[in-house]
């Protein structure tokens, strides 16, 4: 059976997290929704990670079997016919029957979205992480370069997290300015549960000054949650792009580009 890969945007805040709850509705079950109804069957989709509650995707890549003949234009505008107007389909491709959108991954990448200014945001609330105090950006961007490598990530993990281990490389991680917006990029082989919102809290602490530049290596080091502060809220992360194979010539890669549901800056009009 033919298998097809698609990638997705979607805004998290109106969604329970990629998979449904008991009590309310996950991007799953909408992805899902949509493409039985184009492909005229029964439809599961695999993902190749697992966003929470309040979490956004500018790249989420998806995969199904499906016997249906539909062109990649028709799995596009098709799903979108059918899909909530907080997601929307990119791009549809055709996948070899090995291919799995999680397992065939090969590295992810995140961005946390700060707005750091002193009036709270309003257009973006559900979008940005928002920070009063002012915040170092290079500061930050020197105490994150402790965590590049392959460590023990136990110190920034959940409480709740179920991966078998706690190691992940960590490939590149960046903290930049644009404005009135602090974004954090990183790349990994795998995230553990809440890692990212939880290197983004000890990275903010770092930022304003309440806690010393080798803060986020000592927090690395303890491996040990309880030393790592406070998790950063879901609003401001999205998973922004999935690295395969460059063999399969997937549009998954992450653009340099920023949410586009953040403030424009003045000096970008």
């Amino acid at each position: 059976m033919p298998r097809i890969a698609l990638g997705l945007e979607y805004d998290g805040s109106a969604f329970s997290g990629w998979q449904s709850q008991a009590h309310a509705q996950g991007v799953q079950a909408a992805v899902e929704e949509a493409l039985s109804n184009v492909a005229n069957h029964p439809v599961v989709v695999f993902a190749a990670g697992r966003t929470d509650a309040g979490v956004h995707a500018l790249m989420q890549v998806v995969h199904f079997d499906t016997e249906s003949p539909r062109t990649e234009r028709g799995w596009v505008l098709g799903a979108n016919t059918y899909l909530p107007p907080h997601v929307s389909a990119l791009w549809a491709q055709p996948v070899p029957d090995a291919f799995h959108a999680r397992y065939s991954a090969f590295a992810r990448s995140y961005r946390y979205v700060i707005l750091n200014r002193m009036p709270r945001p309003a257009l973006a609330a559900q979008r940005v992480c928002w920070v009063r105090d002012p915040l170092d950006a290079a500061r930050m961007q020197a105490a994150a370069q402790s965590l590049i490598g392959e460590h023990d990530f136990t110190s920034f993990r959940a409480a709740e997290c179920q991966a078998r281990t706690p190691m992940r490389q960590m490939h590149e991680i960046t903290v930049v300015r644009q404005g009135e917006l602090v974004i954090v990029s990183v790349l990994a082989n795998a995230f553990l549960h809440h890692m990212v919102r939880n290197i983004a809290g000890v990275l903010i602490a770092i930022g304003t000054g309440e806690r010393d530049l080798g803060w986020a290596a000592e927090v690395l080091a303890a491996k040990d949650r309880k030393k790592g502060g406070v998790t950063a809220p879901a609003a401001g992360l999205y998973l922004a792009g999935v690295r395969y194979s460059s063999s399969l010539a997937l549009p998954s890669e992450p653009q340099d580009v920023l949410p586009a549901a953040c403030p424009v800056q003045a000096d970008q009009v």
